[in-house]
């Protein structure tokens, strides 16, 4: 524990909720305003950003990692959590690192009370852990310690979880690995991709977030701490293993395809043309495929793309995405680009050598 004292010493235990959470618990009415500094780069950390601002707490400063290029001309672009606190007026800071003695020494003298990190995609040094009196509080996308690290939504999508949620925790310097203070439940549905799982997250996040913040003051939190033995690392994710692998069944396979979506998006090729798949769903087998490819086409109707895959089983595309042109149904690329696609034809494996 780092600069908190004695001050989550005593009170309730970690409450695991529904999804529904009430946005200002009346256990929090008479919490204490803060003065926080803010770490976090991406839309899920704005998010969360807009929550303190529309909040009574303080914010000292916002962090935030440096302009990136984007787009086709490459122009540096604000992170979106510098773009709302510019909007704010709120101070911002880009150092490219925290380990730096003059970067801490700047973010001391905003003498914040707690110091709140959401996807900032930063390592905090102890020095940064212990400076604020409460210490620094992470937002994390999983019910620790079920997935640490990275991507921790697309990890628990890939892997069939039937529910994830939120943490709020205590961070200490390993990945991931601090005391949790607060948890939120949150299910997935068997149509859940990454982004509607993030939006689903995001939402549960900002009250879970003022809740804690609100019980900081109030001396009534509990830490549990973490059982490594129960924890996996969420990998970052790669492109390369976003492509389909049409020997695998079809629950991995359309679990992949969800995981993998928005970012980066499962694929395929046929005829050396890449294909990315944006949507597909299991099939009900209607005949003996035992004699078929795994990755052929099997039928293609507006419905459709029905495909051979691993244990002879079938999956439908039903959004997919040819080069140069946006996302469409199966049904839209029959009435333009029927051409690309014929029954018989098989997708390709992956080089597994």
């Amino acid at each position: 524990m780092h600069g908190v004292g004695h001050t989550l010493s005593t009170g309730q235990p970690i409450k695991v909720l529904n999804v529904t959470i009430p946005s200002t618990p009346s256990s929090d009415s008479g919490a204490q305003p803060l003065r926080i500094v803010f770490a976090g780069t991406p839309h899920f950390a704005a998010h969360h950003l807009q929550a303190l601002i529309d909040s009574p707490h303080e914010i000292v400063a916002v962090y935030t990692q440096p302009d990136r290029p984007a787009g086709r001309g490459k122009k540096l672009t604000p992170s979106p959590v510098k773009a709302l606190a510019l909007e704010h007026g709120l101070t911002v800071e880009q150092p490219p690192s925290l380990k730096d003695t003059s970067a801490q020494q700047q973010l001391a003298t905003y003498q914040a009370d707690v110091m709140v990190v959401v996807a900032y995609g930063l390592l905090l040094p102890q020095a940064v852990l212990d400076m604020p009196d409460y210490g620094c509080l992470n937002v994390h996308g999983s019910l620790l310690p079920r997935w640490r690290g990275a991507a921790p939504i697309q990890r628990a999508v890939e892997s069939g979880d039937g529910q994830t949620g939120i943490t709020i925790m205590q961070m200490d310097k390993g990945l991931d690995t601090g005391d949790m203070l607060y948890k939120v439940n949150c299910d997935i549905s068997m149509d859940d991709t990454s982004a509607t799982l993030h939006d689903k997250l995001m939402a549960l996040g900002a009250p879970a977030l003022l809740h804690v913040l609100a019980q900081l003051t109030q001396n009534t939190l509990t830490p549990e701490k973490q059982d490594d033995a129960m924890a996996n690392y969420a990998e970052k994710i790669t492109k390369q293993e976003a492509q389909i692998h049409w020997h695998e069944s079809a629950e991995k396979i359309i679990k992949k395809i969800h995981a993998f979506n928005p970012f980066p998006i499962a694929y395929t090729w046929i005829n050396d043309t890449r294909i990315k798949i944006y949507s597909a769903q299991i099939q009900a087998a209607t005949q003996n495929n035992s004699a078929k490819a795994v990755g052929e086409i099997l039928a293609i109707d507006e419905n459709g793309i029905q495909v051979s895959c691993g244990s002879s089983e079938v999956i439908t595309i039903k959004t997919l995405q040819i080069p140069n042109k946006k996302a469409m149904s199966v049904k839209e690329l029959i009435n333009g680009h029927a051409d690309l696609f014929e029954i018989g034809q098989s997708f390709s494996m992956p080089d597994l050598t």
